[in-house]
């Protein structure tokens, strides 16, 4: 099966005034389609370097990062803000949606970008709007969604370019316990569908929704361990059902 993505001795290292900081030192791993990855370690262990160079917001100073089969290291400027808008979609803890534009619009965001046909556009957005639970809030503004309606606001935009894989960078860090359990439900389902996701998150609790949990310290992995055995949110109704 191949890979979607494949780090290859990817080194990170960061010039300060005379100091030079080593991010990353050396790290190799691969995710196959399908994965559902949780990327953990404590402040300055090399996991938000990591994550941004899986979305090709940052380059390794040594060592291939390949996306598809694709060495992104060779890659032109417009060719990475391609990939970045046609085969990676992005989560973040802020949710980062406009304020004066509805669920529909900011979920329909990408697809502009991409120059998809307004009709087009807005079918698709509303189908990624469904995926998440959202059938029927496409006309309201963020400040009308609760919290965790707003991440799953957010999800729908990332899914809705069908990517590669969806990056999601500590996506529960604003969220209390209930919703958490919600949204990585969410995730999990989307996975059962076959989509690859690969998180970076502080919480052992909320790895535990993973199927794989890759540990780093000092800019190394120190474990990669897998488990059928995931973490499954209960049966009842919470906010944003």
């Amino acid at each position: 099966m191949a890979e979607v993505v494949r780090l290859e001795e990817v080194a990170k290292v960061y010039t300060m005034g005379e100091e030079k900081v080593e991010a990353l030192r050396g790290v190799s791993f691969s995710v196959a389609p399908g994965e559902f990855v949780s990327i953990m370690g404590a402040s300055g262990s090399g996991k938000s370097t990591c994550m941004n160079i899986l979305g090709c917001l940052d380059v390794p100073t040594s060592g291939a990062y390949l996306l598809d089969g694709v060495n992104v290291g060779e890659l032109s400027g417009n060719q990475l803000a391609e990939v970045r808008n046609k085969k990676l979609g992005f989560v973040f803890q802020g949710f980062n949606l406009l304020a004066r534009t509805t669920a529909r619009e900011n979920v329909e965001l990408p697809l502009v970008y991409a120059q998809v046909p307004a009709g087009r556009r807005r079918a698709l957005a509303q189908e990624a709007l469904a995926r998440v639970g959202l059938a029927g809030r496409e006309g309201h503004f963020p400040n009308q969604l609760s919290g965790g309606q707003q991440q799953r606001v957010a999800i729908a935009r990332a899914l809705v370019n069908q990517p590669s894989i969806i990056l999601a960078d500590e996506p529960t860090g604003n969220l209390d316990s209930t919703t958490t359990v919600e949204i990585m439900g969410i995730f999990q389902e989307l996975n059962r569908q076959g989509i690859t996701i690969v998180m970076v998150t502080h919480e052992p609790e909320v790895a535990a929704f993973t199927g794989r949990q890759i540990v780093f310290r000092d800019g190394l992995i120190v474990s990669d361990t897998r488990s059928d055995r995931a973490t499954r949110p209960g049966s009842g109704e919470g906010e944003g059902s």
